[in-house]
């Protein structure tokens, strides 16, 4: 990752906002990229005054909705049984059952929130294609979702400091100390829904 990013300082300006977008975009399509980092890393270079934010905040932000609109694409075409009798390691059977679930009950309120879910955003937008939610609402709920939250974190890379080492090093504590908190919030939902749907049954 270190080689990348001063491979992609040493590149043009233009080039830079390019390759943002694409990370941002190959970010939503294939999870295990780091493309919050990369997001950071250009926060950054705004920060030393190399790139703009406006820039910067227009090229992550259109390649996180057309990454996350393509996955929504390729689930609407292909559909709900590909994905169940594929079981990919990424899009397992288990999480596109749990994903339709919840878009059963909160429909496009996932889609609002999908940036913020960290590990889960590609399982979003493929269950929203899925479970064949209309595309105009779910692009914008999206785009929404996706300038809130480039813009937090192209804000907090910007006040990280101007020098990358000790910026990097904030940034995984910020990053980690968030995703944390954010499974922790999830867990408790999904405890109350638990919890609410067996005292529905016993009710019953």
């Amino acid at each position: 990752m270190d080689v990348f990013l001063e491979y992609l300082s040493s590149l043009p300006n233009t080039l830079i906002y390019i390759l943002l977008g694409i990370s941002a975009f190959v970010e939503n399509v294939f999870p295990p990229i780091p493309g919050d980092t990369i997001t950071a890393f250009g926060a950054f270079l705004v920060g030393t005054q190399r790139l703009s934010f406006l820039g910067v905040y227009i090229s992550t932000t259109v390649g996180s909705l057309f990454g996350f609109m393509t996955l929504f694409w390729i689930g609407s075409i292909l559909g709900r049984k590909f994905f169940i009798e594929k079981n990919y390691r990424f899009f397992k059977a288990a999480d596109i059952l749990k994903a339709e679930e919840w878009f059963r009950k909160y429909g496009y309120f996932l889609v609002l929130l999908n940036r913020f879910f960290p590990g889960i955003r590609s399982v979003i937008s493929l269950a929203g294609g899925i479970s064949e939610l209309k595309p105009v609402p779910t692009t914008l709920l999206a785009l929404i979702s996706a300038c809130a939250w480039n813009l937090l974190w192209i804000l907090a890379g910007y006040f990280l400091g101007t020098n990358w080492e000790t910026a990097k090093e904030k940034f995984s504590v910020l990053v980690f100390r968030y995703n944390m908190g954010a499974f922790i919030v999830l867990a408790v939902i999904v405890g109350v829904i638990i919890i609410l749907a067996i005292r529905k049954r016993r009710k019953k």
